[in-house]
């Protein structure tokens, strides 16, 4: 409960990303337009989506992919055109929401509009709005406190739309109920499998067959070029070793800085709460206000039983078997009256006054005080040289980035250069790698392989260009062994392809007595099998894989035993015995009831959401300018 009280307000916790629309594949070909004008992406309602506009949409899905992923983004993702497609559709989409947004009157008030950006944690500092750290934020990504601000307006617009079309579907109980007793039927079953394996000894294969497997499949026996890379990576840690800060540089640094490096104080408080909840009458908030005055009256009679008094009175969970102790804190951090009472305070002791907060009425210890703090020269510059650097690297990125391109550039025969000048290492792959794959050593980069092997790097044996990686990381690679393409002979593939027959005709064996043992069985026929020990599976929980899960729950269970079976590609068959069925009791109070229709209404939502979005595309009259779009995409 009292974290409320350190949050100092309830404020919804809101992303820094600009709200947006679910980012989804839409499927505008029908849409596609070239009477659009040259300078705009796209029209939607008479309003021009520019080249701008888009470019601004690319950089921050972007910078939202990466900043939601524990894995570097390969840049050549960013350059798909399905990837900048998605973008100009969501695009197109929060458009015609703005349209609808703005001819059904919808509006957000100012406060509503404060509230959010207050309530963002990037735009916080211990958990308070920070005005230096907002309009340091906005102006980092490009745009003005203005700006930011009629966008964000515009969001909350769109939102309230989304929500108004997709947060009231409602899922009747019964339906999730029997949903929920379907995923938690439970079926015993035996199981037989007719392996392909114990079938080879029963075929045999001549040379004409595998010579004609062979002529009809040759494209499986082609072996693709492969290489082996030595590359070399420039991180900002590369950066970060060239550059070197002196002592008078250090000591000017803390000098600029040394109020910034002040630790206010802080006090450390303990209380007993007694709440006094919403909407009580006077006669409750009379009766918690005595309560905690003949609580404050003990205790200045006996200061040294707080903690034992806050364990057995205290109403705020979060500290009470803590003795009431809350920790040191600093100024901002708790409601007004609280904090006014603890740091007015002269000395450690009891505050001799209750104090009403919104919670209720609080008797406050003050423990301990720590006074503000200045850490001396010594003590800070480690933490001032690294914060140098880091300037410093971030300021020389751009430069270094472009002479270490231009270094595996101008001398494309050998890494040995760029590594010498910038103290990099090389490095080999150990893993063969094909032009399918997407990655160099512990690097994701499609773009980076593909140069490998475009003719200039694997033909001529000349260094990639520097591929960016993201996170100002750039990468340059060789090749530093190869094995062209090339189509291996039918000798070559024999042994293979006769292991590949032979398994197939065997399979086909195994799943012809299966499925007759099958026949036998569903006729009532006694057939002889070893069916081993039961199991029992349950519909929801996927024990076993898909293909064999779907026949055990289809067999009609009205008479049992029941009996089913399915082919396994390649691998034989599959028969089974269902003996049991139980089916789930679910009562109405099911705890899982309520998360299933969340989760259905939630879909159902998106269903609606998606539908509603196409006929506002209708409606405002979307065209896309293909050339623009095109142009955009090289």
């Amino acid at each position: 409960m009292f974290d409320a009280v350190r949050n100092n307000k309830r404020v919804a916790q809101v992303v820094l990303a600009l709200i947006s629309i679910t980012f989804a594949f839409w499927g505008v070909e029908s849409y596609l337009n070239d009477r659009a004008t040259a300078g705009e992406v796209a029209s939607v309602g008479g309003t021009k989506i520019t080249m701008g506009e888009f470019q601004r949409a690319l950089r921050e899905q972007q910078d939202r992919m990466r900043a939601q992923s524990d894995q570097p983004i390969d840049s050549s993702t960013f350059q798909s055109p399905l990837f900048k497609r998605a973008v100009l559709d969501n695009t197109i989409n929060q458009r015609v929401l703005a349209l609808y947004a703005a001819e059904s009157g919808l509006a957000v008030p100012d406060e509503l509009l404060r509230q959010t950006i207050a309530g963002i944690p990037a735009f916080q500092e211990d958990g308070q709005f920070s005005m230096e750290r907002y309009e340091r934020a906005v102006r980092s990504q490009g745009m003005t406190v203005q700006g930011f601000q009629e966008r964000l307006r515009a969001d909350l617009a769109n939102q309230q739309v989304i929500d108004a079309v997709s947060g009231g579907v409602i899922v009747p109980t019964s339906v999730a109920s029997r949903f929920l007793e379907t995923q938690l039927e439970e079926r015993t079953v035996h199981m037989v499998q007719f392996n392909a394996e114990d079938y080879e000894q029963k075929v045999s294969v001549d040379e004409a067959e595998l010579k004609a497997y062979y002529d009809e499949n040759i494209s499986e026996f082609s072996v693709p070029a492969r290489l082996k890379a030595a590359y070399v990576v420039l991180t900002p840690e590369a950066i970060k070793a060239q550059i070197s800060i002196s002592d008078e540089e250090l000591q000017a640094a803390y000098d600029a800085r040394k109020a910034a490096l002040e630790v206010p104080e802080e006090r450390k408080a303990s209380h007993i709460l007694i709440e006094v909840p919403a909407g009580a009458s006077d006669e409750q908030v009379a009766a918690a206000k005595a309560r905690a005055q003949g609580l404050l009256d003990k205790l200045k009679a006996d200061p040294a039983s707080f903690a034992a008094l806050a364990k057995a009175e205290s109403d705020d969970p979060g500290s009470k078997s803590d003795g009431g102790n809350l920790g040191f804190f600093g100024r901002g951090a708790m409601l007004p009256e609280f904090e006014d009472a603890v740091f007015s305070a002269k000395a450690p002791g009891l505050i001799p006054e209750i104090v009403k907060t919104e919670f209720g009425f609080h008797v406050i210890q003050l423990d301990e005080i720590r006074a503000a703090s200045t850490p001396g020269f010594a003590d800070s510059k480690d933490r001032i040289r690294d914060e140098l650097v880091e300037e410093a690297a971030g300021r020389r990125f751009a430069e270094v980035a472009e002479q270490f391109a231009n270094m595996v550039y101008e001398q494309p025969d050998s890494l040995a250069p760029v590594a010498e000048s910038f103290g990099l290492e090389i490095k080999t792959t150990s893993e063969w790698i094909v032009a399918d794959d997407t990655k160099v050593g512990d690097f994701e980069s499609a773009a980076l392989v593909k140069a490998l092997f475009s003719d200039d790097v694997f033909n001529d044996k000349h260094n990639t260009d520097a591929i960016d990686l993201g996170d100002n990381r750039l990468i340059a690679a060789r090749v530093a062994e190869e094995e062209p393409a090339h189509q291996r002979s039918f000798d070559e593939a024999k042994t293979e392809i006769e292991k590949l027959v032979r398994t197939r005709k065997a399979a086909a064996l195994a799943v012809q007595e299966g499925e007759e043992k099958l026949a036998k069985l569903q006729a009532g026929d006694a057939v002889e099998l070893d069916w081993g020990a039961d199991f029992t599976i349950q519909r929801g929980v996927p024990s076993l894989p898909p293909i064999l899960m779907q026949p055990i729950f289809a067999a009609d269970a009205q008479k049992l035993p029941a009996y089913t079976g399915v082919a396994m590609s390649g691998a034989g068959y599959a028969l089974f015995r269902v003996d049991a069925v139980k089916a789930a009791e679910v009562t109405k109070d099911d705890e899982r009831i309520k998360a299933i229709q969340e989760q259905y209404g939630q879909m159902l939502g998106n269903q609606d959401l998606r539908a509603f979005l196409n006929a506002l595309r209708s409606k405002y009259d979307v065209k896309i300018n293909a050339a623009a779009l095109a142009e955009g995409e090289s």
